[in-house]
């Protein structure tokens, strides 16, 4: 009796589980996944950034506000071996995707973003912001100048303006990529490829050849490169400190 007493609250405890991994995919568009190479969380980055304003209930979009305390919570857990990045965003707003940015690459722990879909406009910080980023060959990723909606005063303030946000997203992305600064300027500044604005589209494979991306792949690298990334730093962190290269 005791036993199938146990077995029920054993049971019950899982439902709960359950329930509870579900109810975070619903609500915050992450999951976690446990198994013996370690424990992931997923990350998935979709539809539009929302910043400080609130979009229509009829847009999808990434909230800031869920995402950045929910990365500190990622960072600070003993149960969390790595961050799996999933990305298929049109972008948003600047500030809350450079914030999130910033955050992802400020982590001492294992992380990995996957483009997949697309990566446009501030999504090209998000996707780079990774230790190592992968985009499927189909995935496409949008880089034009910054653009601002509602009311814009034409006074030389600015676009002096204007030019010191394109800086910080130029500056962040080649400090977290191959990319050279001068070719992704040119690519941002580029004019006749896109019908309504100036820029360009980059996808998978040239995205990989001007060093924006690490790698090519899909979903079961992404996942191999993780954790290989965790059972490296499992084993540095089992190395006893005398054992390896001397020390200055």
């Amino acid at each position: 009796m005791d036993e199938t007493r146990q077995r029920q609250e054993t049971g019950g405890e899982d439902a709960e589980e359950r329930d509870s991994r579900q109810q975070q995919i619903v609500d915050m568009g992450s999951a976690t996944i446990k198994t013996e190479k370690g424990t992931i969380h997923t990350l998935t980055i979709v539809g539009q950034i929302e910043g400080h304003q609130i979009l229509p209930p009829t847009s999808k979009s990434t909230k800031y506000e869920h995402v950045m305390p929910l990365l500190a919570s990622v960072e600070e857990s003993d149960e969390v071996d790595g961050l799996l990045i999933l990305l298929n965003t049109v972008g948003g707003d600047i500030e809350a995707g450079l914030a999130i940015s910033e955050l992802i690459s400020s982590m001492r722990k294992p992380t990995v973003s996957l483009v997949l879909g697309g990566g446009h406009s501030i999504g090209v910080p998000l996707a780079v912001s990774a230790k190592v980023s992968f985009i499927a060959p189909s995935a496409a990723m949008t880089i034009h100048p910054v653009r601002l909606s509602g009311t814009v005063i034409g006074v030389s303030q600015t676009f002096n303006y204007f030019e010191r946000i394109q800086d910080r997203i130029i500056t962040f992305v080649t400090r977290n990529s191959r990319v050279k600064r001068e070719d992704f300027t040119k690519l941002m500044l580029q004019t006749g490829e896109l019908a309504a604005d100036i820029g360009s589209v980059i996808y998978g494979e040239q995205a990989v050849q001007l060093g924006l991306i690490d790698r090519i792949g899909g979903l079961a690298d992404a996942l191999e490169c993780l954790h290989g990334m965790i059972e490296e730093e499992r084993r540095e962190k089992q190395t006893p400190l005398g054992s390896g290269k001397s020390r200055v």
